[in-house]
């Protein structure tokens, strides 16, 4: 397997999606975030929207072991995987979707547990993407014209959002650095520096 594929989780409003955006570009490479979506609904036949409804949300429970072998569940017709509940589904079906992705090219993948769906893959590079408060705020104020309290409310609701996804359907803690190749705080780095750092640490593991 030579493809290489470069995961970043990200607290909301450090620009992760943006960094991802930037890496691919100077790869040439695709990056997927909500694209993945779109590919988990076109192979598990599910419409779009239940993607969409579910996407990066936790659930209140999950059987851990399937999680472990979501891929070789027998594929969406099976009798496992059709007593399950929806959103159990959609996240199997998601999961199943990035291994796949990862078989077929070099690419970029934004947030949805990818780091844990690839654990097992050596040409994988893991990357979290924070920033402070006052950075991300002001930032989300801005892209949503909101006062910075508001965009503060809205950072705390959905870094918790994804961090009790993530901690769910995983073995790992959201944001905790020893689960990840790099940490980099993209307030004091920016865009361009983060994707610098992650290239030169590519470059010193031999991943070209």
């Amino acid at each position: 397997m030579n493809n290489h594929i470069y995961t970043i989780g990200r607290e909301f409003g450090s620009g992760g999606k943006d960094i991802g955006t930037a890496l691919a570009k100077r790869l040439n490479i695709k990056c997927y975030d909500k694209e993945l979506l779109d590919e988990a609904s076109k192979e598990s036949g599910f419409c779009a929207e239940i993607f969409e409804n579910h996407d990066e949300k936790p659930t209140s429970s999950f059987l851990y072991s399937l999680v472990m072998d979501t891929y070789s569940f027998g594929g969406y017709s099976s009798a496992p995987f059709l007593d399950m509940p929806l959103n159990h589904k959609v996240f199997l079906a998601q999961f199943d979707t990035i291994k796949k992705i990862a078989e077929k090219e070099s690419c970029v993948i934004v947030g949805r547990c990818a780091d844990y769906a690839l654990a097992d893959n050596p040409n994988c590079i893991n990357i979290f993407i924070h920033a402070d408060m006052d950075y991300r705020s002001q930032k989300i104020a801005k892209k949503m014209k909101m006062t910075p309290n508001k965009a503060r409310d809205l950072i705390h609701k959905n870094d918790k959002r994804r961090a009790s996804y993530y901690n769910y359907y995983t073995s790992k803690k959201w944001g905790d650095s020893r689960g990840y190749d790099l940490t980099l705080d993209s307030g004091r780095i920016g865009v361009e520096g983060c994707v610098d750092i992650i290239l030169a640490f590519r470059e010193s593991l031999g991943k070209k």
